[in-house]
Order: C-alpha cells, then sequence, then structure tokens
C-alpha cells in the first residue's frame, strides 16, 4: 500500500509504521509522535491499514535468548544494575510494538468494530511505553551501557504471535498475565535499587510502575468487553485462555494492591496458587 493521504491519516497504519521501525529510539520516539498527532485529531480510527507484519523490526542487538537462558539480574552490583535495566528496556521495546500490534490487528472484534475508547487507551499505553523506553536508555548510557550491550529474551514476543489471532487471548496473556508480573515484582525492584543507592533507577522504575498499573487497567476493560461480546463471563474466558496459552498457571506471590487497583483480582479468583 502506498503512502497516500489516505493511509498516511489512518492511526492503524502509523502503528503498522512503528512495526516496521528497526532501530529502538526511532521506533520510541515515532510511537511517540503518533500519539501527538492522534491527540491533535490528525489521525482517524480505525482507517486504512498496511499489512501487518508477525514480527516487528528489530535491530541487529541485542542477541535473542531463549527466555530460560537468561541469567538473573540483581541489582546489588553497578554490572546487575546495568543488567537489570537492560532488561527493563528490552520489555519497554517490546510493549511499544505490543501496543501498535493491537491498534493494527484488532480494528474488530467478533465482527463488530472497536470504538474510539480502544484507540484512545492503546495508543496512550504505546506512548508511556516509548517514553519508558527512553528513560531507560538514558539511564543506560549514565551508566557507561546501551541498550544491545546484553543478550535479550524473546518471550514476550513469542506470547503475541501464539495470540494474533484473537484478541481475548492476547489481551488475556500479554497485558493481564505477563505486564501484571511487573506489579508484583516492581516494588521489591525498587527498594532494592535504593538500598544499592542507585536513587535515579529507582525514580524512573516508580513512574514506570505507576503508568503499567493504567496499562493493566486498560487490558482488563477491553477483555471484559471481549468476554461480553462472546457472552461468556470474564474469569470463565480468563481461565481458559491462559490454560491455553500460558504454561504453569498463574502462581504468587502478587501485588494485590496494584492488581486490585487495575481491576485485575477479580479475574484470578479460584485459579492462582502459592
Amino acid at each position: 500500500m502506498t503512502d497516500t493521504a489516505e493511509t498516511s491519516g489512518s492511526l492503524r497504519y502509523r502503528a503498522v509504521e512503528v512495526l516496521k521501525t528497526a532501530a529502538p529510539a526511532a521506533k520510541a520516539t515515532a510511537a511517540r509522535r503518533m500519539a501527538s498527532d492522534w491527540r491533535a485529531a490528525k489521525l482517524v480510527w480505525p482507517g486504512a491499514a498496511a499489512s501487518v507484519p508477525l514480527r516487528p523490526a528489530r535491530p541487529a542487538k541485542p542477541e535473542l535468548l531463549p527466555p530460560k537462558s537468561m541469567k538473573r539480574r540483581g541489582p546489588g552490583s553497578p554490572q546487575g544494575r546495568i543488567a537489570l535495566l537492560h532488561a527493563l528496556a528490552h520489555i519497554e521495546l517490546n510493549a511499544i510494538d505490543l501496543a501498535c500490534d493491537l491498534l493494527a490487528r484488532f480494528a474488530e472484534d467478533e465482527g463488530r468494530e472497536l470504538p474510539t475508547q480502544f484507540a484512545d487507551d492503546w495508543v496512550k499505553v504505546a506512548d508511556e511505553e516509548g517514553k519508558h523506553f527512553l528513560m531507560l536508555q538514558t539511564r543506560l548510557g549514565e551508566l557507561g551501557a546501551a541498550y544491545g550491550d546484553l543478550p535479550a529474551h524473546d518471550g514476550l514476543w513469542q506470547a503475541a504471535e501464539a495470540t494474533a489471532h484473537d484478541l481475548a487471548a492476547r489481551l488475556a496473556i500479554v497485558p493481564l498475565v505477563h505486564e501484571a508480573r511487573g506489579l508484583d515484582v516492581t516494588p521489591q525492584t525498587v527498594a532494592a535499587l535504593r538500598r544499592a543507592g542507585d536513587h535515579d533507577s529507582a525514580v524512573l522504575l516508580d513512574i514506570i510502575y505507576h503508568d503499567e498499573i493504567g496499562h493493566v487497567s486498560a487490558g482488563v476493560r477491553w477483555f471484559e468487553i471481549a468476554a461480553e461480546r462472546r457472552n461468556t463471563l470474564p474469569g470463565t474466558l480468563f481461565e481458559g485462555l491462559v490454560s491455553t496459552y500460558h504454561r504453569g498457571g498463574l502462581k504468587g506471590p502478587f501485588n494485590e494492591e496494584a492488581r486490585s487497583k487495575a481491576g485485575l483480582m477479580p479475574l484470578l479468583s479460584g485459579m492462582v496458587s502459592a
């Protein structure tokens, strides 16, 4: 599809352009510019869309390894803090693409067009994930490192590929399982960074933590709408999709305060293990 006025003014088309951008900082900047244009009413929803790639463009580095091959990232040493921030930057880069893939791939669900509010939510998520990546990239530079210096894993995008055919499955596994896990572990990580004297990194993670509560909340909101369109109770649908697409089930401990703020706890009733 050529870049005509029709396509360049389409939110879905712009989301595909973000997916096709390989350079990490350029990808984050493109997502933030897309969000700015959306807020300025320069883009339409759903609009025309180019073909959505199954995988987003990626830089040559970092090397992608299986999740089980990744080393633990303790913040107690300078090297450990760099490894931690690098891993988080990789997650945020994936999160930009995950939000844009939702916009580009899922203009409708169960044969019905998704409303403008769907676009509002996921544009906001893409914008904030871009902000997070750029903050982490800057902090890595301050510590003498750069994104791409260390290996990373491909687990998040593997989950995206497995759920590319079903909006409810995508929402269940990406924001409501993987991203929600960040709500559980981030407060302890922030505390560990403060104990190590890295207050600048702690401040960044605290910003990300509070933004991510809103991201999980958006996932809950649209998952519940997806369940309603399927005439299924949200908890029942969630349990079935987690069983199908997420090995090992859900395991605590959970940050119940943050998950409650996001509206997630009711979906977990009866299906979690300690």
